[in-house]
C-alpha cells in the first residue's frame, strides 16, 4: 500500500511537472500547510492558538480604529496568544518547500507567488515576487498611505505610532478581521491571477476568500491547477493534477523536475 501511493505520488508529480513546465504565466498559492511544515501551529485545530487562547473578535480592524494606542499595548504585551505567535514565528525557518518555490521564481519559471501566510518565511526563502494578501507580520503599514516599513524601523516610544511619510497611523501589517486587503497587494493578486496560465497550489485548502477564488477562476478560463496537499480538498475535482503529499516534499521534487524539462 505504501509503495502504491508513493507510485501515484511520484506519477502525479510527473504530470504536474509536464504541465507546469509548458505554463507561459506560473502563479503559485500557498497557505497555511506550508506554515505548519515549519513548526508554526495552525490557527484552529488540534494545538491551533485559537483552540487554545479562543478566535479573535470578528471586528478586529474597527476596535483598532476605535482605540489604536490600546491596539498597540496589547501587542506589545509580554502575556497573551499573540506573544507566543510572535515568539513562534521568529522562531521559525523556511521549510524545503519555501525554497523551491524560490529556485523556480530565480529560473525564471515562477512569475508570483501570492502567499496567505504573514510568516515571512518565503521571503527568507529569496522570493521576492511576492503578494502577501494577508499581509507580513515583519512589517507595520500606514492606513492611510498604505507606505510598509520594516517592524524595527519604527519608534514606539508613543503609541499609536506614525507614518513618517504623510502621519497617519500605523498598524501591523497582518491583515485583522473586518479589514479590507490593502488595495495595492490585493491588485497584484488580480493581476498575477488573470495572466495566469496554470496555477501550483500548496499547502491550502482553498477557503479563505478572495484567494480561494483565484485557483477557480484560472480554471475557469481554460488554465491548469496543480494541488499539492496532503488530503483532498474543495479544489480536488477542478485541478488537473493533484498530488496528495506535504509541500515540504512534493514541491522540491516538481520544482526539479519543472527546471530539468525547460532545458535549465
Amino acid at each position: 500500500m505504501a509503495e502504491d501511493a508513493a507510485t501515484r505520488v511520484s506519477a502525479g508529480i510527473e504530470r504536474a511537472a509536464t504541465i507546469s513546465a509548458r505554463a507561459q504565466y506560473l502563479v503559485a498559492l500557498t497557505g497555511a500547510g506550508m506554515s505548519v511544515e515549519s513548526g508554526i501551529p495552525p490557527f484552529r485545530g488540534p494545538g491551533g492558538l485559537w483552540t487554545k487562547y479562543g478566535e479573535p473578535p470578528m471586528n478586529g480592524y474597527q476596535r483598532f480604529l476605535a482605540d489604536p494606542a490600546q491596539a498597540w499595548r496589547e501587542r506589545l504585551s509580554p502575556q497573551g496568544p499573540m506573544r507566543e505567535l510572535w515568539e513562534t514565528l521568529h522562531a521559525a525557518q523556511p521549510n524545503p518547500g519555501h525554497h523551491a518555490l524560490a529556485r523556480l521564481e530565480s529560473a525564471g519559471i515562477l512569475r508570483c507567488l501570492i502567499t496567505q501566510n504573514v510568516d515571512n518565511l518565503h521571503r527568507l526563502a529569496g522570493s521576492q515576487a511576492i503578494a502577501e494578501i494577508h499581509g507580513n507580520y515583519m512589517l507595520v503599514r500606514c492606513i492611510e498611505c498604505s507606505r510598509r516599513f520594516a517592524g524595527d524601523e519604527i519608534p514606539l516610544e508613543a503609541l499609536p505610532p506614525r507614518c513618517p511619510h504623510c502621519q497617519g497611523i500605523l498598524k501591523n501589517d497582518s491583515v485583522f478581521f473586518g479589514e479590507p486587503i490593502p488595495t495595492d497587494v490585493l491588485g497584484r493578486c488580480f493581476d498575477a491571477a488573470e495572466q495566469c496560465d496554470c496555477m501550483i497550489v500548496a499547502g491550502t485548502s482553498a477557503t479563505v476568500y478572495p484567494a480561494a477564488q483565484f485557483p477557480f477562476d484560472v480554471r475557469q478560463r481554460g488554465g491548469d491547477v496543480i494541488e499539492i496537499n496532503p488530503y483532498a480538498t474543495e479544489l480536488t475535482p477542478i485541478a488537473s493534477v493533484s498530488v496528495h503529499g506535504p509541500a515540504a516534499v512534493v514541491l522540491p521534487e516538481l520544482a526539479m523536475r519543472i527546471i530539468q524539462l525547460r532545458g535549465m
